[in-house]
């Protein structure tokens, strides 16, 4: 298994950082004009690139010591994406309400945090595998609950005993992505950087 460090990318680095999901889908053109379109990924993947966060020599010394640290391309670690960090909207506070964890049954104990994007039509559920510590807020049927075991490194929850047959359980967070340096190789100028010239930092999300 790939090695990951439970470690966060500088964050007024990563807040400064241009990118966000992509996907994969072959299209094929039919002589009638029509296509046909076939979705290679279930899942969305994310890419970065953290360069356009750099606003000073201390932020490039900053940026070249985690990279040294990651190995380069070797080790993940942990991204703050910019605009997508929480289960709410960008501007408010989660709430303990704001995703479905799923429904009891009387005898499942562990559910994994999501995020549902889109809702009419195909709604896209994202699993969250990296919530940040103390962030993560439970209810059932719309109660505040304590006593759950929250594991950060995968996003699981677990109950102290089954959510009742039926129950509601919801969940409100703010989460990191899971990602690696998508080179082995940074380059540097100091005149260039001085100059205007900003630098690539391409990051790219994982799987774990």
């Amino acid at each position: 298994m790939n090695g990951f460090h439970e470690t966060l990318f500088p964050l007024h680095v990563g807040f400064g950082a241009s990118g966000g999901p992509m996907r994969k889908t072959d299209i094929a053109a039919l002589v009638s004009g029509f296509e046909e379109r076939n979705a290679r990924w279930a899942n969305s993947r994310r890419s970065y690139d953290a360069g356009t966060g750099l606003r000073s020599l201390r932020d490039l010394q900053t940026v070249l010591s985690f990279f040294e640290e990651r190995r380069g391309r070797l080790y993940g670690f942990r991204f703050r994406d910019p605009l997508d960090h929480a289960s709410c909207p960008i501007g408010q506070q989660p709430q303990a309400s704001d995703q479905s964890l799923g429904l009891g049954d009387g005898e499942t104990v562990s559910f994994h945090l999501t995020k549902t994007y889109g809702g009419l039509h195909a709604p896209y559920q994202r699993k969250i595998t990296k919530p940040v510590a103390g962030s993560v807020l439970i209810a059932v049927d719309g109660a505040a609950v304590n006593d759950v075991a929250i594991d950060e490194a995968t996003g699981v929850v677990t109950f102290a005993t089954p959510p009742y047959a039926g129950s509601a359980l919801t969940a409100g967070f703010q989460f990191d992505v899971p990602v690696r340096f998508d080179t082995d190789q940074l380059e540097f100028s100091l005149s260039g950087f001085e100059a205007g010239d900003i630098p690539s930092v391409p990051l790219m999300e994982i799987r774990l």
